[in-house]
């Protein structure tokens, strides 16, 4: 009986209508994701006024959503890889929408930090399965840059926040920001329709038919017949899928990829909080402090599709420990700087290693993985990394209550850069999936090689 390796097939793929369309749900899931992630820090100032918060209890305030994100990002990714990635995406966006709009009527801050745990959820739970599916599908020879594409969708939601803010809070208030978090309950329905399932598995679950139909619409040109056998290039395994992520000699790796994003969110998540309240203490005015934001995320969107279009072609390994080392040097550039124009510049640049490796390192992970377990490695990195991100946000907190400067603030964001560069730097990339399965088609062809001598 002939076999078709399903991965195989996907990713010898071109990029077509089905792919487009796959493109643009995960795009606008991940928008609201980060619109919804990146919202705190747009309602800081006014709620912290509202509600007569010490800058330690507002910072952890904004550690209760992120809290969430580490159970979310664990629960959905194993959830997913076991149940299928489709129900998960649409959980965790109903748990995001739902509650970061109910967090726009609590009464104080008790209530509203249990909303942003909720929000959490499926704030961490989101990223690591449209991440996965994407990857599932995406043709190899663009893989990096469509990912990357999609999570420009995330900084592009980081800039709504700000951008509504800057709109709405003067005239409506600090609620509405969070109000306008429920628009992905209204196109849900729609995107879910569309959405496929994984198919490593419909091949587990043995739905050929529905496999076969999808393969269909990758490649309209091509016939798979009846006696064809489906197979996957990494059979599943019967192990619980977390346990997976330590065999095959990826242990060392998988604690590599958690520690770069658990000292990377002490970064990205203290300064995205803190970014308009310490611009506040500079000498901004709110709209001012807020459009930081804006610029931060328009340099993660240009970084995000650069290094994307970059990582099809170059290490994608290389290219982070020179955006993590890059974060690091931005920052203290900020510490010395003293120019109002400079500040805006360096922001931007910022946004390529604060934002924008953050997005990479994921893509990375979901191509180091084997499909069966790339929403377990994605939620697992991401959950504990998240630790980081609580720390953030109240370790800026701290050093605001001790009377850092900001210049001794942006010091202190400078050093979760180059501990990202050295966790990075020891991933052992001859594990990867990707690179497994280019090492086993070069034994084929030279296996076939001798046979012909």
């Amino acid at each position: 009986m002939n076999q078709l390796n399903v991965s195989d097939y996907i990713a010898k793929s071109d990029f077509r209508r089905f792919h487009l369309i796959l493109l643009i749900i995960g795009f606008f899931c991940v928008i609201f994701d980060g619109y919804d992630t990146a919202v705190f820090g747009a309602i800081l100032p006014p709620m912290m006024k509202e509600w007569h918060l010490s800058p330690v209890e507002a910072g952890a305030l904004g550690s209760y959503s992120l809290f969430g994100m580490l159970f979310g990002a664990i629960t959905f990714g194993v959830l997913a890889d076991r149940f299928g990635r489709k129900r998960m995406v649409a959980a965790t966006v109903i748990l995001f929408s739902l509650f970061t709009a109910l967090g726009g009527v609590a009464p104080g801050p008790k209530l509203f930090g249990a909303f942003r745990f909720m929000a959490g959820l499926g704030l961490g739970g989101i990223l690591p399965n449209a991440i996965a599916l994407l990857t599932d599908y995406s043709p190899q020879k663009s893989r990096t840059t469509i990912t990357a594409i999609m999570m420009c969708g995330y900084c592009l939601g980081g800039m709504l926040s700000p951008f509504i803010g800057i709109l709405a809070i003067g005239e409506y208030g600090w609620r509405f920001v969070l109000w306008m978090g429920a628009a992905p309950l209204i196109f849900l329905p729609i995107a879910y329709r569309y959405m496929p399932e994984s198919s490593f598995v419909l091949l587990r679950d043995g739905r050929r038919a529905e496999l076969l139909a999808l393969l269909a619409r990758i490649d309209p040109t091509s016939r798979i017949g009846s006696d064809v056998q489906l197979v996957e290039t990494h059979e599943a395994s019967k192990q619980l899928p977390l346990a997976s992520l330590f065999n095959e000699g990826r242990g060392l790796s998988t604690g590599m990829f958690t520690a770069a994003i658990f000292f990377h969110l002490i970064l990205g998540y203290g300064l995205i909080n803190w970014l308009p309240k310490l611009m506040l203490e500079a000498g901004f005015t709110m709209n001012s402090s807020l459009m930081f934001l804006i610029v931060l995320q328009c340099g993660a969107i240009v970084g995000t599709l650069v290094m994307g279009y970059a990582g099809d072609r170059y290490s994608l390994k290389r290219i982070l420990v020179g955006l993590y080392l890059l974060g690091t040097v931005t920052m203290v550039l900020f510490a010395l700087n003293r120019s109002a124009a400079w500040a805006y510049v360096l922001i931007a640049v910022a946004g390529v290693p604060v934002v924008g490796a953050q997005n990479l390192v994921q893509v990375y992970m979901s191509q180091f993985y084997p499909a069966f377990v790339r929403s377990s490695a994605l939620g697992f990195s991401s959950s504990v990394g998240r630790v980081g991100g609580m720390l953030g946000p109240l370790l800026a907190g701290w050093l605001v209550s001790m009377s850092f400067s900001i210049h001794n603030m942006f010091f202190a964001f400078a050093i979760p850069g180059l501990l990202s560069a050295l966790a990075i730097s020891m991933v052992q990339h001859r594990y990867s999936s990707d690179r497994s399965r280019q090492e086993q088609k070069r034994m084929k062809m030279q296996l076939l090689g001798a046979g012909e001598k």
